[in-house]
């Protein structure tokens, strides 16, 4: 018996310190980006209810925030805007006026001279009365002529200074269009990151509500365009087209619910793969943390490092400062 058991893989876990030295992962600032809702106004700061400690800015409370995220060493924000309801039209005209409030923030954030990055969302659900992804025609989203106004609205955003263009409609095809058309006009260096598997999930419930989309979109849904829950070999078959079209960064959406597909992609395609701990996702662990029932700090790091153990490289999550502050300065 003095020799038994020779292998004693808790001698690894006696020591914090020792732990640490042989994680299989780590989690890092620079794995995090910060999706952020910004606003017309100025000093508006508008708690989401759905949403705890997130809110809606106007630009100039956001650029102060920004502020915030670069000495916390977060690599990059996700801008969503949310538009006067006045401004929507069927046809999404307000995603092409070079003017509109993302470009303004686009262009404020950029005035301020820091090391971080910009993202932006190409979809026309923000901008269309019916709260879809796409244009409607005789009660059906249409794909190839979507395709053509999402187009012009990826060079309205690189013109006003995005790093980072992410079609996440969904349309057939807007990957190469997207790319063909940035490549035309110069923006060579405009890098696309492809919401490639996007599927029609219940989670992105309070985003809706963030954004201002929920009444619009009221009882319908985006069956027709975005993934089945139930597949996952589709999933492999949306992201190697997107990736023969030209995108420089996979997208998987939402992520916990979702783990197996970060990893199928990762471990096929060997590239960078982002996963985006969606709205429903940050609501139920924040729920459960304000009822007394989870460690919130707890949870939100080991949600996040089962991305990273998934093959995630990036994380989109709102709680993208909470997280950079604890592991600056500890929980």
């Amino acid at each position: 018996m003095e020799n038994f058991p020779a292998t004693r893989l808790r001698r690894n876990r006696q020591h914090a310190w020792l732990r640490e030295m042989v994680a299989e992962h780590h989690l890092s600032a620079s794995d995090l980006i910060w999706p952020v809702f910004v606003q017309e106004g100025t000093n508006n700061r508008h708690p989401i209810d759905s949403m705890p400690g997130v809110y809606r800015l106007s630009i100039d409370l956001l650029c102060e925030e920004v502020s915030k995220a670069v000495a916390l060493s977060i690599p990059a924000i996700a801008l969503f805007p949310v538009v006067n309801p006045l401004l929507k039209t069927e046809n999404a005209e307000e995603a092409l006026n070079p003017n509109n409030l993302l470009c303004r923030a686009i262009k404020a954030i950029k005035a301020l001279g820091k090391p971080i990055g910009i993202i932006c969302d190409v979809a026309l659900d923000p901008y269309t009365v019916h709260g879809q992804d796409g244009l409607m025609r005789y009660g059906q989203i249409v794909n190839d002529e979507t395709v053509e106004v999402l187009c012009k609205q990826a060079l309205v955003m690189a013109k006003a200074g995005c790093d980072i263009v992410a079609p996440s409609d969904m349309m057939d095809g807007r990957i190469g269009a997207i790319r063909r058309s940035l490549d035309e006009e110069g923006f060579h260096h405009v890098a696309i990151l492809s919401y490639a598997a996007k599927y029609a999930s219940a989670f992105y419930g309070p985003f809706r509500e963030a954004v201002g989309s929920a009444t619009n979109l009221g009882n319908a849904d985006k069956r027709t365009y975005q993934m089945n829950p139930a597949n996952s070999d589709e999933a492999i078959r949306e992201v190697a087209m997107d990736i023969a079209e030209g995108a420089d960064m996979i997208m998987v959406k939402p992520g916990m619910p979702y783990l197996d597909i970060i990893r199928r992609v990762k471990d096929k395609f060997h590239v960078p793969v982002f996963a985006y701990q969606v709205s429903g996702e940050y609501a139920m662990l924040k729920a459960a943390e304000k009822n007394g029932w989870l460690d919130g700090d707890r949870v939100m790091i080991e949600s996040l490092i089962s991305f990273k153990r998934a093959g995630a490289s990036c994380i989109l999550t709102y709680a993208a400062m909470q997280v950079a502050e604890i592991l600056k300065y500890g929980a």
